[in-house]
């Protein structure tokens, strides 16, 4: 692994290192993402994110940042919270090319789950993959997700559906 491993809420002020990153990784990333207008990759239009989930009461997405040795590098969401009789949520995550292979999002999920199973009182993660994703794959198992089955067309990844395996893990 390289460095230290921290994961914590993102902020406002995050958003021009995360911009940077994002744009850094954009080629990196873009097999494994949604397709991203150029506007995604700025600090102005990651501020202004940020700022919407800030202001979101109950929280609906908890963005965060990966650290490594205080730097960012990766990100790290909460998304779809979803409460009442559910108290479930969907992890979304990526790690910088340089930093990708690390075991950086092996640790940055851990992290995230204390934060969603404990202050977030979650019962449920969800977490889905591209179906050759197999790196991702083994940072969800070592975190304890199960595999629960396979989505066809789940997510618009890259430009296109594509099916993905999704994973579950269960409050403690």
């Amino acid at each position: 692994m390289t460095g230290i491993v921290t994961v914590r809420r993102a902020s406002e002020d995050d958003a021009a290192a995360l911009a940077a990153l994002a744009l850094a990784n954009r080629a990196f990333l873009a097999p494994w993402e949604p397709v991203r207008p150029d506007a995604y990759f700025t600090e102005e239009q990651q501020r202004a994110t940020l700022r919407g989930f800030a202001a979101q009461d109950p929280p609906l997405t908890v963005p965060c940042v990966i650290l490594v040795d205080g730097e960012p590098a990766g990100r790290i969401n909460v998304n779809n919270v979803v409460r009442g009789a559910f108290w479930s949520a969907d992890l979304g995550y990526w790690v910088a090319q340089e930093h990708n292979g690390r075991g950086v999002g092996t640790v940055a999920v851990a992290g995230v789950l204390r934060l969603a199973f404990g202050e977030l009182g979650l019962h449920r993660v969800q977490a889905a993959t591209l179906l050759h994703n197999t790196g991702s794959q083994r940072v969800l198992e070592r975190n304890g997700f199960t595999r629960i089955g396979v989505a066809p067309r789940y997510l618009r990844i890259a430009g296109e559906w594509q099916d993905h395996v999704l994973f579950q893990r269960l409050a403690d």
